[in-house]
């Protein structure tokens, strides 16, 4: 940001285009009793060399993945970002792309999003994917309200349990500003008890909070028995291994986007992945990129399917949300470009091998999975740790690593559990190290 100083007359000026006498005029609207009548305590200025090094003093304090070894998960993960794609997402033309809606001047970035929405399609197992979504949590929310406005007259949605906290929070949120009505269940039987003909959808996560690879098969027939519609969260690396939820018959298939080629930018912006089954295409949030042909018969790009004035006529539109996150998406569009099938699906499967490793060694301290040693798992687990999940992880930041998190922050029930991951960038020499410390903070 530049600084860009004013003088006496340069405020004069301005002053006087706004017809205000003074710059005190400026602030009248503010009651008297919340104005303060003192200069700001501040130390004395600085100047530019002094507060250079000043400013790079405090930055100096900051830790990221850079310097810490990380097994920190739960939703954002600290996977390897090749460079090329920092590089062409950087290009101008496509950090200074307008909105596409007129794509004469956008084939650009509707071409980029059309690749983009192709890739998702194809790795969820859906009939199409849209052009991305603020993050993973506004997908989840977005997929309730599409099946409240699908199956009218239904106002409930049902909740496996796993599903992220923040998704959950999100999807209450979401409903009960359209009067609708969320059920949290435990597992199957839970889920059974539950389903009636007043349920508009089901959301299960996969692989779930925990980690684990649960079976989401059996939740999404159980929906369609009652006619509901069958939502899944999904990690996208994992579905380089794992079954897609599409082929499983999954009307909507959601997630958060970070893995695939965003870095961990202090939690975001990231994006989030949006995909359906044929008959709900035009119901999707946000926008749609088609393929056409001109008068010419030259291939070209549009927004299609729907019209920008649906998502402006608040009431009657299927959602208010009517922009993406390109940069973003293109981000991960470079990178499962780069990657391809085969290189996406070596990432899970090296992470995975990892985890498994150590998994192990934890587990010959003691340590085991939760909630059971027994369910497959990929690259992300959580073990029940003997004392406060806090402790453990200062004492492992004081010795340069970022722990697991803390499950015991979003659900009481979960005190005492520590969630690690384990992504491709972690070496067998930390693992061992990570264990090692744990060790010594166990027999302390």
């Amino acid at each position: 940001m530049r600084y860009l100083p004013h003088t006496r007359e340069d405020w004069e000026a301005m002053l006087n285009a706004l017809g205000l006498s003074s710059v005190d005029a400026l602030f009248a609207d503010i009651p008297e009793a919340q104005r303060l009548r003192r200069p700001l305590r501040l130390p004395p200025a600085l100047s530019e060399m002094a507060l250079s090094e000043h400013l790079r003093h405090l930055a100096d304090q900051n830790q990221s993945v850079n310097t810490l070894v990380s097994f920190l998960g739960g939703g954002f993960y600290d996977r390897y970002v090749p460079r090329v794609v920092t590089a062409l997402a950087s290009r101008g033309e496509f950090s200074t792309a307008y909105t596409p809606y007129q794509p004469e001047l956008s084939q650009g970035t509707l071409a980029a999003i059309f690749e983009f929405q192709s890739m998702i399609q194809s790795l969820t197992g859906t009939y199409a994917a849209q052009a991305s979504m603020y993050d993973g949590a506004s997908a989840v929310g977005e997929a309730a309200l599409l099946a409240l406005g699908h199956l009218r007259g239904r106002r409930r949605v049902v909740i496996l349990r796993g599903l992220h906290p923040d998704s959950e929070q999100v999807v209450r949120t979401y409903l009960a500003a359209r009067g609708g009505e969320v059920a949290a269940v435990k597992g199957l039987d839970g889920l059974k008890e539950t389903l009636s003909r007043d349920v508009a959808a089901v959301i299960a996560q996969y692989p779930d909070m925990l980690g684990q690879v649960t079976a989401v098969q059996p939740a999404i027939d159980m929906a369609h028995a009652v006619g509901a519609l069958a939502i899944v969260a999904a990690d996208p690396v994992a579905l380089a291994v794992l079954k897609p939820p599409g082929e499983m018959g999954a009307d909507i298939v959601v997630g958060e986007g970070q893995p695939l080629g965003n870095p961990l930018r202090y939690g975001g912006p990231t994006f989030g992945f949006f995909a359906v089954q044929e008959p709900l295409v035009r119901k999707m949030p946000g926008r749609l990129v088609g393929m056409a042909r001109d008068r010419q018969g030259r291939r070209g790009f549009v927004l299609t399917l729907q019209a920008r004035e649906q998502h402006i006529r608040r009431e009657k539109a299927t959602s208010n949300i009517c922009s993406n996150h390109s940069l973003n998406a293109l981000e991960a569009t470079i990178y499962m470009a780069l990657l391809g099938p085969a290189g996406l699906r070596e990432v899970a499967l090296i992470s995975a091998q990892m985890a498994h490793y150590l998994a192990d060694r934890l587990a010959r301290l003691g340590l085991t999975r939760y909630p059971s040693p027994n369910t497959p798992f990929l690259y992300e687990f959580s073990v029940r740790v003997p004392g406060r999940v806090a402790d453990l992880n200062r004492h492992l930041l004081a010795r340069g690593i970022l722990g697991g998190f803390d499950l015991g922050r979003w659900d009481p029930d979960w005190e005492g559990l520590w969630q690690l991951a384990v992504t491709e960038r972690r070496t067998r020499d930390e693992c061992d190290r990570l264990v090692e410390e744990v060790a010594a903070w166990m027999s302390r």
